[in-house]
């Protein structure tokens, strides 16, 4: 496998390539607009994960680097998959001083829980304690 160089220096990031990636192939923003994405990426804790200088991962958390963090808009480009860089992603993610101690850190998937629950994440303990406001279909309104 060739080495994942993992960063969260947002000048980095290929911010193209994330918009296109999450406004026409992911599962959950198709359409969304660049500049959501922008303020997104500008009010979260962003990783990026880079080969040879081409950017093939990318994850953000929503946080108050105290008590609460929220996983969001984690992928890998489809022709990197399956290399073990989602692990590699996540681990540092984990692993990163400013989210450690965190009281719960969450996230949404609607394909990916095995993945997630070899790093420690599990369905709600007390799902009848968490509420939402979910507009799935937001960015094609």
């Amino acid at each position: 496998m060739t080495s994942l160089k993992i960063s969260t220096d947002r000048t980095e990031l290929d911010v193209p390539m994330i918009y296109r990636f999450l406004s026409e192939q992911s599962t959950w923003a198709v359409g969304i607009s660049r500049s959501v994405v922008d303020r997104a990426i500008e009010n979260s804790m962003c990783f990026g994960g880079f080969i040879d200088g081409r950017q093939v991962v990318f994850a953000r958390v929503v946080t108050d680097y105290a008590t609460f963090g929220y996983l969001a808009d984690m992928f890998v480009l489809p022709e990197y998959r399956g290399r073990g860089y989602a692990g590699e992603l996540l681990k540092t993610i984990l692993a990163h001083p400013s989210l450690m101690g965190l009281r719960r850190l969450i996230l949404a998937t609607s394909g990916a829980a095995g993945f997630y629950e070899k790093y420690g994440f599990t369905a709600p303990q007390r799902p009848e304690t968490l509420m939402e406001r979910y507009f799935p279909n937001i960015y094609l309104s």
